[in-house]
């Protein structure tokens, strides 16, 4: 059953190590060309995200280093992997390539600039998060005690993703931001959180959020990171599960994808380490849903809402 997942940090460990990390077959990533294959990985999305360390007037350099590396250590070294700059392009995946696209997580490497926003719209970006966990110029994550929603900046951006048709992701947002972005947002997406009402970590969605985002005809791919997924103790694939029990149970079903976090989080899932074990998560769903509802998690929901194929409630 072929997968996409939303969410991956290659790029920001591939920078960090200044590139000295093999995309195709490293024993320190967890997403690598031989692992998406072994997973059934069939479109994988890679974020661009920036550390708080890196010093500002540095991160926009930052950002393009980290895309340098996908088209060159990613896409350039492996030919099956092709790059996705554009939704059309997910239609001219051929048999035996692996998609990849880019998405932002968080506007610090902008500044206040739209111009560098464009630039990176053409340099592939198809999906933006206004902020990581931190507050910046445009709203303030979940991480920032003030809990503030977006600026007229924010609002800026989120009209940008609405006239270029590119995701506006809520994962990261402090909650009156996420309100925010919901009240404007063409194309919302939550790439990774979980259920709070099942792990109460504020990373994650109440049901009140989760039953709006589903209203805007908008997604939430679960994550795999276990202290998203488990108040406490070793996290296992049943327990990630119970999330997608949770969203399916607030009418989700046909709205439920998959967003790994691999190579961003520290703790794994047991059994759920990295991109190659993907088939272990289907079958165990499969011992829940039907395969046309496994086949939704694993890939077509997101297919089915693709900003090209939707429209935008009113």
């Amino acid at each position: 059953m072929n997968i996409i997942d939303l969410h991956c940090d290659v790029l920001a460990r591939m920078h960090k190590a200044k590139g000295n990390l093999s995309f195709a077959d490293s024993k320190d990533l967890d997403v690598t060309y031989e692992k998406l294959k072994q997973g059934g990985v069939r479109i994988q999305a890679f974020a661009i995200f920036i550390s708080p360390s890196i010093k500002s007037d540095q991160k926009f350099q930052a950002a393009l280093d980290q895309i340098h590396y996908f088209y060159t250590a990613v896409i350039g070294k492996n030919p099956n992997m092709k790059a996705l700059k554009t939704w059309n392009d997910f239609d001219r995946l051929q048999e035996g390539q692996i998609g990849a696209f880019l998405t932002l997580e968080g506007v610090d490497c902008i500044g206040n600039d739209m111009q560098k926003l464009s630039i990176l719209r053409e340099l592939g970006v198809l999906s933006i998060g206004l902020t990581w966990n931190n507050a910046n110029l445009a709203a303030d994550g979940v991480g920032e005690e003030r809990g503030a929603g977006l600026t007229a900046f924010g609002k800026e951006i989120i009209a940008f993703c609405n006239e270029n048709t590119i995701l506006s992701d809520v994962s990261h947002l402090c909650e009156k931001a996420f309100w925010d972005v919901l009240d404007i947002a063409h194309f919302p997406i939550a790439s990774h959180s979980n259920s709070k009402t099942i792990c109460n970590d504020n990373r994650n969605l109440t049901d009140e959020q989760a039953t709006h985002l589903f209203k805007a005809h908008g997604l939430i791919h679960v994550v795999y990171n276990p202290p998203f997924v488990i108040e406490k103790g070793d996290a296992s694939i049943s327990d990630l599960i119970t999330h997608i029990d949770h969203f399916c149970s607030l009418g989700g079903v046909r709205q439920i994808g998959l967003g790994s976090d691999f190579d961003g989080i520290s703790e794994k899932i047991i059994g759920l380490e990295d991109a190659s074990m993907h088939p272990t998560l289907i079958n165990e769903l499969l011992k829940k849903y039907s395969a046309d509802e496994v086949k939704g998690f694993a890939c077509q929901n997101f297919l089915d809402h693709r900003p090209d194929r939707k429209t935008r409630l009113d």
